[in-house]
């Protein structure tokens, strides 16, 4: 098993540190992995994005030109990967950045309000969290179970009074994905 993930949007909106979080719940898994983070000179509201790549056995290459799944936190990322995705791949969309469908017909896509229903949680910052649930319940990688464990593990102890939402931000992803499917 080998799934290349990237993770795209732009910065403020926890890209990296969902790709990171991903990185250590499959370490902690027993996993090989790689994380390669990238982002523009501002950091904050220029483009920010991640690849993460997560197998049992030994990585080739840490690069990917045609991801597993695409984490597309806004339209410019959006437009960027949507071509990329590997055929029978997985595209989760946060829809309330992106003002267009989806094109492709030959994968896998999850569109979730992520803002939306990180606003109900009450803290915005978990956008990525929502949508790191929804790419949970798409791609048969990792566990959520594995993914809420390296949080709370990893997360740095000043930060562990957010984990109750972080946990329920992940769980409303995967919620959101699967009452959609089944409407």
């Amino acid at each position: 098993m080998q799934k290349e993930i990237i993770i795209a949007g732009f910065g403020g909106q926890g890209v990296l540190f969902a790709g990171q979080l991903l990185t250590y719940a499959a370490m902690d898994q027993g996993l090989q992995v790689t994380w390669i983070p990238s982002y523009g000179p501002e950091m904050r509201g220029g483009t920010a994005n991640c690849t993460v790549v997560i197998s049992d056995d030994e990585i080739g290459s840490p690069m990917v030109s045609r991801p597993t799944a695409v984490i597309a936190m806004n339209l410019p990322s959006l437009d960027k990967y949507e071509d990329k995705v590997k055929d029978g791949g997985v595209l989760v969309v946060n829809q309330s950045m992106v003002d267009r469908e989806v094109k492709r017909t030959d994968i896998k896509v999850a569109t979730v309000p992520a803002n939306s229903i990180a606003e109900e949680l009450g803290d915005k910052r978990m956008t990525n969290m929502v949508l790191l649930g929804a790419l949970l319940a798409n791609l048969d990688i990792l566990p959520v179970e594995a993914v809420e464990k390296a949080l709370r593990d990893h997360l740095p102890e000043r930060h562990h009074k957010l984990l109750p939402m972080n946990k329920e931000a992940m769980q409303r992803g995967g919620t959101y994905v699967a009452a959609a499917i089944s409407a």
